[in-house]
């Protein structure tokens, strides 16, 4: 059997991974700014991430919700403290798309509506509900087009107005930055919109923080920045450093029954140790503040390039927006400089590395960037 042929594979073997660094068969060493989609927060094979992980599977690794697992109220109750909502209730998934996936079937049933409003360039995920709200047609099969969705531009403030105006909204689903969309940052003003028209048309605000959640933005999520609460926050990636794990949390406005949701998987006894693991790292390390202030290092350095168009993001979310003859630098950093960076089509060199990265290796991107770019200053 072959592999269902989807992925744009780079022709590297990682085999181990320490901290910000990986190391390939060959014994090569790679800086990883990238972290496997923002995956990776706390560093690879974090030694307290890998006990807590060993230590929970000599005990149980997985039994069905059925049962207390003491372990999901230990982590909704470290969630709580950690990202300043204690007061919220958790629902534990397995992956980002779930977890928009639950936070927009929830919304429909706590208003009873059906229409939801997303962005121009919005990423939400890959399953039936959560890929209608994706602004991007290539991956929407036919089953899962729907009318139920309206798509408006980015921080247009009265064309939010005018969609609450002419349509009964179930809810409003926003990335605080965007990731595939580019990092495009949604401003204070556009958020603190969304709050006050969801509240007079009681809509549900649904944060999607799936990539630009969790410590990333130097905040525990990038819409606190506006100052105002959501409905509900969806998480992952970063939320188990690499272990399949998703969550929302939710305002206590909204009520539960009964198999209103349900899953096979998630909140088990190993997703739980991971998280637990992630948030105790985040807290104990300071490491939403060591993401403020190396991103904004790594920011300040990257505005000096004549050559960069434009840097976006917050904290250790950065888009560095290149000219088309600079298309080619990415992979320069990857096959000449042994880095790994993201990207945003069609220009955009994207970094989410862990949080705990250090000034060094941001100095190491920076020099190798340079020097990445030197030949196109001297060409011209």
């Amino acid at each position: 059997m072959n592999l269902f042929d989807v992925y744009p594979i780079n022709p590297i073997n990682i085999v181990k991974g320490v901290g910000s660094l990986v190391y390939d068969d060959k014994g090569t060493e790679y800086l990883d700014l990238y972290g496997g989609h923002a995956v990776i927060s706390i560093g690879h094979t974090n030694p307290h991430y890998v006990k807590r992980l060993e230590d929970q599977l000599h005990q149980i690794g997985f039994y069905s919700n059925s049962i207390e697992i003491p372990l999901q109220k230990q982590l909704a109750e470290k969630l709580g403290k950690v990202s300043g909502k204690e007061h919220y209730q958790l629902f534990l998934c397995n992956s980002g798309a779930e977890a928009n996936e639950n936070a927009l079937k929830l919304a429909s049933f706590y208003n009873g509506k059906k229409k939801i409003i997303a962005f121009r360039k919005a990423f939400h995920g890959r399953t039936s509900l959560a890929v209608a709200a994706t602004d991007n047609a290539k991956i929407v099969a036919p089953v899962n087009e729907t009318d139920n969705v309206i798509f408006l531009p980015w921080c247009d403030e009265a064309a939010l107005e005018q969609a609450f105006a002419q349509n009964e909204i179930s809810s409003v689903i926003i990335e605080g930055i965007q990731g595939v969309g580019g990092i495009q940052v949604a401003t204070e003003s556009f958020l603190q919109k969304i709050r006050s028209l969801c509240d007079e048309h009681n809509a549900v605000f649904i944060a999607d923080s799936v990539q630009c959640g969790y410590g990333r933005t130097g905040k525990f999520y990038s819409h606190d920045f506006a100052g105002v609460d959501a409905d509900i926050y969806s998480m992952a990636k970063g939320m188990g450093n690499g272990f399949p794990i998703g969550a929302i949390s939710i305002s206590p406005k909204i009520k539960p029954a009964y198999g209103m949701l349900g899953t096979t998987f998630g909140g088990n006894h190993l997703a739980c140790a991971a998280a637990l693991a992630v948030l105790e790292e985040i807290e104990q390390n300071n490491l939403m503040q060591n993401a403020a202030e190396v991103g904004g290092y790594l920011i300040e350095e990257l505005k000096k390039f004549e050559q960069v168009k434009e840097v976006r993001g917050r904290g250790l979310m950065i888009g560095i927006e290149l000219p088309e003859e600079l298309a080619h630098v990415r992979k320069e950093l990857l096959n000449k400089h042994h880095i790994f960076t993201g990207e945003a089509k069609p220009n955009v060199v994207r970094l989410l590395p862990a949080l705990n990265l250090t000034k060094a290796h941001a100095d190491q991107f920076l020099t190798a960037f340079a020097a990445v770019l030197k030949p196109a200053s001297v060409t011209a």
